[in-house]
Formats: C-alpha cells, sequence, structure tokens
C-alpha cells in the first residue's frame, strides 16, 4: 500500500472510532430514558462498531512490520486476522445482543415508552454524525476504485485492504439499523405497541448478522491465500512470455500477502540452447524486472521446467482448467 492509502486507511477507522464511540454514550443514555429496545440495540450497535475500529486501527498498525527470520514474508496478513476478528466483533457484540433484546421486547412484558423525544432526537445527532463518517468511507473506496480502474462494485469484491470496507459496511448498517429504530420507536408511540420496538431490534440484529457474515467471508479468503488481481496476474503472463529466453510459460501462482502485497511463483521452459551461468542471470533479471513493472509484487520465484512432464501439466490443468492451454508462448 502506499503511504497515502496507508494514511487514507488510518483516517477512515480513527473518524468512524470517534464517531461510533460519541454514538454510543448517547444511544446508551436515549435507551435508559425512553425504554426503546431498538435504542438499545442501537447502542450495542455502536459498541460493536468502537471495538472493530479498535481491531481495525491494531491491524493497520501490526501489519506494517517488516519481515523477520520468523515471519521472512512480513506481517501483511495480520491485517485479515484482526479484520476477521472485527467481523466477530460486529456479530457477537452488536446482532446477538439486538436479536436478544428484540425477542425479549416482543415476546415479553409490556412496556411503556417514555419520552419518544429524546430518541428522534439521539438518531437524528446519530445520523449526522455517521453520515460524516460514512461520506470519507466512500470517498476513499471510490478513489482507490478509480485509481485501479475498477468499478466500485468490483473493487470491492478484489479488495485486498478489508479495512475500507469495514468501515463502510459497517457504516452503512449503523445508517440504516437508525432509520429501523426510528421507525421502531414511531410506530411503537403511535399504536401503542411494543412489537414494533422489538421487530426494529430484530431487524437490525438480522442486518449486523449479515454484514458480519460478507465481512468473515472476505477475510476469510484473504487469510486462505487468495489469488492477485487477474489483471496482474495477466500482466505478469504476458512479461514472462515475451522474454526472449522462454520458451513457454507452465504453471503460474500468485499469492496475497498482504494489503499490495503479492507472492509470485512461475514455473517456465526456457530454451534448451541457454546455459547454466545464462538461466541464472535469467532468473534473476526477470524477478527484477517483474518486481520493478508491478508495484504491488514483493517476492518472485522462477523455477525451470519443462512444459511436457505429465505429472505437472496435469496439475495445472487441474487448477486452471482450460485457460492453461493458452499459456504457451504466442497464444
Amino acid at each position: 500500500m502506499s503511504e497515502e492509502s496507508g494514511g487514507e486507511s488510518t483516517l477512515t477507522v480513527v473518524l468512524a472510532g470517534g464517531v461510533n464511540l460519541a454514538i454510543a454514550v448517547l444511544k446508551l443514555i436515549a435507551g435508559i430514558i425512553t425504554g426503546s429496545g431498538a435504542m438499545l440495540s442501537e447502542a450495542a450497535h455502536s459498541v460493536a462498531d468502537t471495538i472493530t475500529e479498535v481491531l481495525l486501527l491494531t491491524a493497520l498498525k501490526r501489519s506494517d512490520r517488516p519481515a523477520d527470520r520468523v515471519h521472512p514474508f512480513g506481517y501483511g496478513k495480520e491485517r485479515y486476522f484482526w479484520s476477521l476478528l472485527a467481523a466477530v466483533s460486529i456479530f457477537a457484540s452488536g446482532a446477538m445482543f439486538a436479536l436478544y433484546e428484540g425477542f425479549s421486547t416482543v415476546f415479553g412484558e409490556e412496556t411503556d415508552q417514555t419520552d419518544p423525544i429524546v430518541g428522534y432526537i439521539v438518531l437524528a445527532i446519530a445520523f449526522v454524525l455517521e453520515s460524516v463518517s460514512w461520506v470519507q468511507a466512500v470517498r476513499q473506496v471510490r478513489r482507490d476504485a478509480a485509481e485501479a480502474g475498477q468499478k466500485v462494485s468490483v473493487y470491492l469484491r478484489m479488495i485486498d485492504d478489508p479495512a475500507p470496507k469495514t468501515v463502510l459496511f459497517e457504516d452503512s448498517a449503523a445508517l440504516i439499523g437508525l432509520l429501523l429504530a426510528f421507525a421502531g420507536i414511531g410506530l411503537h408511540q403511535l399504536t401503542g405497541s411494543h412489537v414494533w420496538d422489538g421487530a426494529a431490534s430484530i431487524a437490525i440484529g438480522v442486518l449486523l448478522a449479515l454484514v458480519a457474515y460478507v465481512l468473515g467471508r472476505t477475510n476469510r479468503g484473504l487469510l486462505i491465500g487468495r489469488q492477485a488481481d487477474p489483471r496482474l496476474v495477466r500482466g505478469l503472463r504476458d512479461h514472462l512470455v515475451a522474454a526472449p529466453e522462454i520458451e513457454a510459460v507452465v504453471d503460474l501462482q500468485t499469492m496475497l500477502m498482504g494489503t499490495d502485497q503479492v507472492l509470485v511463483c512461475a514455473r517456465v521452459d526456457f530454451d534448451d540452447a541457454l546455459g547454466a551461468a545464462d538461466l541464472e542471470r535469467a532468473c534473476v533479471r526477470l524477478a527484477t524486472e517483474l518486481t520493478a513493472a508491478f508495484g504491488d509484487v514483493t517476492e518472485v520465484f522462477i523455477e525451470p521446467v519443462p512444459r511436457t512432464d505429465p505429472e505437472l501439466r496435469a496439475a495445472v490443468l487441474a487448477r486452471y482448467g482450460d485457460i492453461a492451454q493458452r499459456w504457451d508462448k504466442g497464444q
């Protein structure tokens, strides 16, 4: 990640964390005053979001540590670990409490609503504050997507930095949750039935569970080891194929080792006329060219192999299918 992008992610996370902490206090006070289950659920929602920002900030700081003897490829994947914990926090601290509060309100004893105007005021203030954080998250995602030359939807699916995606999703859920809480309190006031308040709380819980699932799935894929952007993979393949010493790219594997950190493993069939010294120099030169031409590439391993090896060919075909058939030079 560039220094500018890293600072932008930190700003997004810190801003969201400060906003969520202030909102959590306001919602808790309003929930106690009004007796609204939806408002208490929203307080738990904001607490979960605050914990999430702390975890994301930890992820940003710890993942920037340089490689060492224990972790020779660096600590980039630690960002995905802490971001996964953030998704778990959204579910455990927010969704579970909201669902519990909602079902308790719906099936529990009838409670009188007091001072709903306090709830409306707090919700309005929270909406304004959450909008500030949401606008910052949207601004960063749109800018990063434009720099990557991708649509926002595609960028969010292929993103290798979970921090802005997490903030965007949780802030979007927060704004929707505020509208649900407003509807719950309003319908409770209009109908006199606490069921509406409980239903709003349940809806908030379901919303948070869905957000937690989406973010958890994203970070699971990154932790397992996802392939780099297909455009980068094609660029790497084309660069290797164009090398005069290479007859064919037999296998090309990439893996995200962190944000803007890509590991490249290439198995190529070199010209049989090359001597051992020529082969060594070609491998070093190509590795240097790839790291220079593609900023995200941090590690390159090139292995000379014969393209006719049946076991290797079968493994490549099993992994990539028909696309491997087009990797021979000139195709």
